[in-house]
Order: structure tokens, then C-alpha cells, then sequence
């Protein structure tokens, strides 16, 4: 097993600093940073990983990235600020963050997943930037985690000013250049009461299967069903 410098103290305390926040309980950082190589490994059997920490730091993020663009951009409507989003919490710009913050290094991994790459895998540097995130959230609150997330995002927020381009659009056009058929939409379900309904939709695309996204309007959801299809073929827009 070879956990790498994430393991030692000393690096741990370099991270915390990077983080702003020392950990009161240093085995939430810990499982942020442990692949699930190791869990599997004699010696890691249920040793703390990041699977479980991701899915709640995706949540801590979203939330913290909304906040921001809701105070930055006062004037925008609920579509721009959704494409703002998306581009904010996608893989790649996780990834982005946490390679500034020299988080690979800190990675424990098993010695395959270490010496194949793993270490600047940006599939495995957002999934940590993720549980980093979850783990800073449970040991110190909302506040914790906001005070890595805000300065770390601020910069990204800033080079985007105009919002980006609409996932539908995105994904016709990347279609287009495939030489596919265009995207096609279709309304799964609505729920909710008629004042406030809510609309789940699926997209297709040729060879790529299905992606679906929700919204308060069949617009919104239809973006986001592009945004997560985008996302499924490596070629940009929010996390599904």
C-alpha cells in the first residue's frame, strides 16, 4: 500500500493551512484524501474514502457557488445565473482548483493508481476537491467550507463576463460538428402544485445515450439536461 505524503502530519498541516482551516477531527481530511484504491488493499479494508464525502461536497459547493453569483451579479436572470453555475461546479473546474491548491500531492493512493498518474488524474483531483469540500463542511460548518470555496472560486467567477454559452446550444452545435442528429428532448415528468410545478426532462443523444435534467420550467430543465449531457461526453457543462 502506498499511501503517499497525504499521509504525514506535517503535509496534512500544510493542507490545512492552504484551507484555512485546522481540523478538529483530522480523520474527516483524511478519508477526503484516501482513494478507493486503498479501501480494498489488506490492512485498508474500511478505511474512510472520498465516494461518500463527494456526494455531499458536490451539494456543499453548489450551494456556496449560488450564493456567490446571487451577490455578483444582482441584474442577471435565473438562466444566465444557471450557465454561470454550471461552468463554476463542472469536473474540470474543480479540478482547476484543486491543482492550485497542490492537492494531488497530498492524495493517498494505492502504488498502481500513484504510478500510473493518478496524482494529476483531474477525474480524481475534482472527486477530492469535492470530499475536501464535504469534509471542511462537517468539521467546521458552512462557514468553514465557505471561507475555502469563496477566494478559491472568486478568480473563476471573475473570467467569465459574459455568461457562458447555453448548454443547448452547446450541445446542438457539438452534435452538429459530430455530424449527428440534432439533441432530442422529451418531457418525462411534472410535479408539483400548478403555481410551482416542477418539469424533469430527458435529452438523447446519437450514440450517447440519455441524460435528464430538472427545472421550474421546461426551458430550465431542458438546460440542464444538455448541461449533464455535456458533461457525459466530456465536452463541457454542470456536473449531473
Amino acid at each position: 500500500m502506498s499511501a503517499g505524503p497525504g499521509s504525514d502530519a506535517s503535509d496534512l498541516a500544510e493542507l490545512e493551512a492552504r484551507l484555512g482551516h485546522e481540523f478538529r477531527d483530522k480523520t474527516l481530511l483524511t478519508a477526503a484524501l484516501t482513494h478507493p484504491s486503498l479501501a480494498g488493499l489488506k490492512g485498508g479494508r474500511g478505511l474512510g474514502t472520498y465516494e461518500r464525502l463527494e456526494f455531499l461536497g458536490d451539494r456543499v459547493l453548489g450551494l456556496i457557488v449560488a450564493e456567490m453569483l446571487y451577490r455578483t451579479f444582482p441584474q442577471e436572470d435565473e438562466g444566465a445565473l444557471a450557465r454561470r453555475f454550471a461552468e463554476l461546479v463542472r469536473r474540470e473546474s474543480i479540478a482547476r482548483v484543486s491543482g492550485a491548491i497542490g492537492l494531488g500531492r497530498h492524495l493517498r493512493l494505492a502504488a498502481g493508481e500513484a504510478g500510473s498518474g493518478g496524482r494529476d488524474n483531474p477525474a480524481l483531483l475534482a472527486d477530492a476537491g469535492e470530499a475536501v469540500i464535504a469534509a471542511l463542511y462537517l468539521d467546521g460548518g458552512l462557514d468553514a467550507a465557505r471561507r475555502f470555496v469563496e477566494p478559491a472560486w472568486r478568480p473563476l467567477v471573475a473570467e467569465e463576463i459574459k455568461p457562458p454559452q447555453d448548454a443547448k446550444t452547446a450541445l446542438q452545435e457539438w452534435a452538429q460538428g459530430q455530424g449527428l442528429a440534432l439533441p432530442a428532448y422529451a418531457l418525462i415528468s411534472t410535479e408539483g402544485p400548478a403555481h410551482e410545478p416542477r418539469f424533469e426532462v430527458e435529452v438523447r443523444v446519437e450514440g450517447h445515450g440519455k441524460a435528464t435534467g430538472s427545472g421550474k420550467s421546461k426551458r430550465t430543465a431542458e438546460q440542464a439536461a444538455a448541461a449533464a449531457m455535456l458533461t457525459r461526453i466530456g465536452a463541457g457543462g454542470s456536473r449531473p
